[in-house]
């Protein structure tokens, strides 16, 4: 985070002329064409493995790249493969590298490389779990084959490898891929479209990445999302971690930066104000955000508790705190998957969307035998979406007759924070309020969130034999009407067992120059998009 000095002179030059601050600019773009790019959050890890963060998976799509990738349809197609062949009645897969793939540092890709990436992200990921479970053996015969030998015809192996939401299969050298999934890789070797330039990275403030001249797109296609060729016509991407989003909105309006990531909502109409910016249309997927309990804790081991607070959630007033009143950015009646999913369905749904009763609340929180115990909720200060959510949500659960207590923090303490799986007497939590990618709750083999796998699931820790099962059993349909079906019982079941609380979709969206064009839709990814 920025020191309050700096973000007083950063406030002071934003106020020049946009003519002083162009100088610099024009200089530099002599030499080469640099993207500014206001990100999200600030990058403190670097491993996609290890971390989930959004941010760290935008860091990594740039340095490493994946075997396969999905399009805009959301369809797996070869990236680093040329294709694979598939023998023994589905059960053995041949995946097949493509040219020209070498590493940063020097080297070629191959196929072993892959294999040590695979398993380490196997290790950690819930879908590459899945994957891992089912094959029986996983080897490089030559160094362009990747074989997987599986105990049972697995179809949605491509999908797994190019899965776009957090945590990509991001391919790494075998040496670093060999290190324990539970400890960070610090070096970045990749074989991504940019290199990332450790010596110029300052915490709190600066990252870069320059082009990876010899990289080697796929030679046909079209780039869609995160399949098809990877051409970059910038020669440096700059990230400039801002200290708040009204110093980021002067520099977008001045053109010191190219492109904000993350507007905050409440600042969109001055940016569709200026004329040297786009506002394009949001993503559709958007992010859902949701209530997160701690089933291993009370209160909320109690499961006739959650169910209770059902009841309290009126989805549009967390939207509307997190989103403002204009109704294009948020969407309420959000179940279980993304609105923008086929597996999207109103089963169930008259527990979130039939009239609101506080007191009918109360009476089943005291009537599912709580005892009054408290109830600690961290709050991210410094995230205002997530602060948001979390001031209406403790609001709620106060009203229902929660023993809550909100606790301040940042929001890479809560990440830390969010890790303790004791009681609130030392130092754990009970709940939380968040948001994910709808890339992440698309399907039930990326929905981390309905896992009931205990302490190998997410913070939170669920266990529902029977949400497993049905998870098991999509993963198995035959057809995408049978899928249907199973997702409906599952949105059916996680309102008997609740996991967490679904409290609407919101529909962000990001702040160009107009200089800036052809930027692929899906989330923040250079290639593709020239500056001029």
């Amino acid at each position: 985070m920025a020191s309050s000095r700096f973000a007083l002179t950063r406030r002071a030059v934003l106020a020049t002329s946009g003519a002083t601050l162009a100088l610099p600019r024009m200089a530099r773009a002599v030499a080469s064409t640099v993207l500014n790019f206001i990100p999200q959050s600030d990058l403190l890890v670097l491993d996609p493995i290890w971390s989930s963060a959004y941010v760290v998976r935008n860091h990594a799509m740039m340095v490493f790249d994946t075997l396969y990738g999905l399009d805009d349809t959301y369809q797996p197609q070869p990236q680093m493969v040329d294709g694979h062949r598939v023998e023994d009645d589905g059960k053995t897969w041949l995946l097949t590298l493509r040219d020209g793939l070498a590493w940063h540092l020097g080297g070629k890709v191959l196929a072993r490389d892959c294999v040590a990436s695979i398993r380490r992200w196997g290790a950690r990921d819930s879908f590459g779990q899945t994957l891992m479970a089912v094959t029986d053996e996983l080897d490089a015969p030559d160094d362009r084959t990747i074989r997987f030998r599986l105990k049972r015809p697995f179809p949605l192996l491509p999908a797994a490898l190019g899965k776009a939401g957090s945590s990509v299969c991001a391919i790494m050298p075998e040496y670093l891929a060999k290190t324990d999934p539970f400890k960070q890789v610090t070096e970045m070797n990749g074989s991504g479209p940019f290199r990332y330039m450790a010596k110029e990275h300052v915490v709190g403030s600066l990252v870069v990445y320059e082009k990876n001249t010899a990289y080697v797109p796929r030679p046909n296609g079209t780039a869609s999302f995160i399949a098809g060729p990877k051409i970059v016509h910038v020669d440096r991407v700059e990230w400039h971690v801002l200290p708040d989003p009204m110093t980021a909105a002067s520099a977008m309006r001045t053109g010191e930066q190219d492109w904000w990531e993350a507007p905050t909502f409440d600042l969109l109409p001055l940016m569709r104000q200026a004329k040297n910016l786009t506002v394009p249309p949001p993503t559709p997927l958007g992010f859902l955000g949701g209530l997160r309990f701690n089933e291993l804790q009370p209160p909320f081991n109690n499961a006739a508790l959650r169910r209770a607070l059902l009841g309290a959630v009126d989805q549009q007033d967390f939207m509307v705190a997190a989103a403002t009143t204009d109704r294009r950015n948020w969407r309420t009646g959000v179940g279980i998957f993304c609105p923008e999913s086929p597996m999207a369905s109103d089963a169930g749904m008259q527990m979130l969307t039939g009239p609101r009763d506080m007191d009918a609340v109360k009476k089943a929180v005291a009537a599912s035998g709580y005892k009054g115990e408290k109830a600690v909720v961290p709050v991210p200060a410094d995230f205002p979406n997530l602060r948001a959510l979390a001031d209406v949500g403790v609001d709620m659960m106060h009203k229902a007759g929660i023993n809550v207590a909100a606790r301040e923090m940042d929001w890479s303490t809560m990440l830390g924070f969010l890790a303790n799986q004791g009681p609130v007497e030392k130092g754990g939590w009970s709940a939380f309020y968040t948001y994910w990618s709808g890339l992440d709750q698309f399907n039930p083999a990326v929905h981390v969130w309905i896992r009931g796998n205990g302490k190998l699931a997410r913070p939170g820790w669920p266990t529902s034999p029977k949400l497993e099962e049905l998870r098991n059993a999509w993963l198995d349909a035959p057809d995408l009407a049978a899928q249907q079906r199973i997702a409906a019982d599952i949105q059916r079941q996680c309102f008997v067992d609740v996991p967490y609380i679904p409290l609407g979709q919101i529909l962000p969206t990001w702040v160009y120059q107009r200089t800036v064009t052809d930027v692929l839709q899906g989330y923040a990814l250079f290639w593709n998009l020239r500056k001029s």
